[in-house]
């Protein structure tokens, strides 16, 4: 805990998946909220097989989740989300006459059910 996911479209060929990736992470493990940078984790994926609506248009994406504990405020959920949304603004490649999508989503795992050991 926490895990941020990331996924985009394959026709985002120049995205700069590591240099995203830690700047990612580093925004997230610097907010106040996070106990221990450790126990970030963080991975990105470039789904070749997507569609984005109905019209043969040249469109991309990105998406990422973020996925935390149970417990934290909307404006601290809030806060997350616009830092990472920050970041992926900023790397994210806008090819000429492509319309790009970027979006970041937040959600809560139970504390209850939530297994994590260290080996």
């Amino acid at each position: 805990m926490p895990h941020l996911c990331v996924e985009y479209s394959a026709n985002l060929a120049d995205l700069p998946e590591q240099q995203m990736l830690t700047e990612l992470v580093n925004s997230v493990c610097n907010h106040p909220t996070i106990a221990d940078e450790f126990d970030v984790k963080g991975r990105i994926a470039k789904t070749q097989q997507y569609v984005i609506g109905t019209v043969a248009a040249s469109r991309g994406f990105i998406h990422a989740e973020l996925r935390l504990l149970s417990g934290r405020t909307p404006e601290v959920k809030k806060e997350l989300s616009d830092r990472i949304a920050d970041v992926l603004r900023r790397l994210t490649p806008h090819p000429e006459g492509m319309l790009v999508q970027v979006s970041v989503e937040i959600s809560d795992m139970d504390r209850g059910s939530y297994h994590k050991s260290k080996l």
